[in-house]
């Protein structure tokens, strides 16, 4: 559809995205952001802050729409003009990768592990520097029944 087309009543319902759209899709090149914005704001007739108070809002907007995508550099097109590189993995490398890691399981020996859970420092048998060497336990009923 070509924007010289659409009437202005009808451009004003449109959202800022769809409009975004129909002028990438007319132009046929990548654009910035600002220039992108500010295109539709004076197709719009939008007064000149307008550009500057919503382009945050205008960037989300484009960000979660799945039709458009961010380039390098800044610039913006339709997602329609560019194709993702699908990357297939063989599946037999992969099951080479799992056999080879199968046999590391088999030469595991968990009595060479350390026990991740005990610290040696914590039990050298010193009791001297024991925290809780004068620790008194008290039996409440003991204490209530004097």
């Amino acid at each position: 559809m070509n924007l010289k087309d659409i009437s202005k009543e009808e451009l004003e319902t449109m959202s800022y995205d769809e409009i975004a759209y129909l002028v990438l899709a007319n132009n046929k090149k990548k654009m910035k952001l600002y220039d992108l914005f500010k295109k539709v704001c004076d197709i719009l007739g939008l007064p000149e802050g307008t550009v500057e108070e919503r382009i945050a809002d205008f960037f989300e907007l484009l960000s979660t729409n799945k039709k458009f995508v961010l380039l390098p550099k800044g610039f913006w097109d339709l997602a329609t003009n560019h194709v993702q590189e699908i990357v297939i993995e063989d599946d037999d490398d992969l099951s080479e990768e799992i056999e080879d890691n199968d046999e590391d399981d088999d030469n595991y020996d968990s009595e060479e592990e350390d026990d991740i859970f005990y610290d040696d420092e914590l039990d050298d048998g010193d009791d001297e520097d024991d925290d809780l060497k004068d620790l008194i336990i008290v039996d409440d009923e003991e204490n209530l029944s004097e």
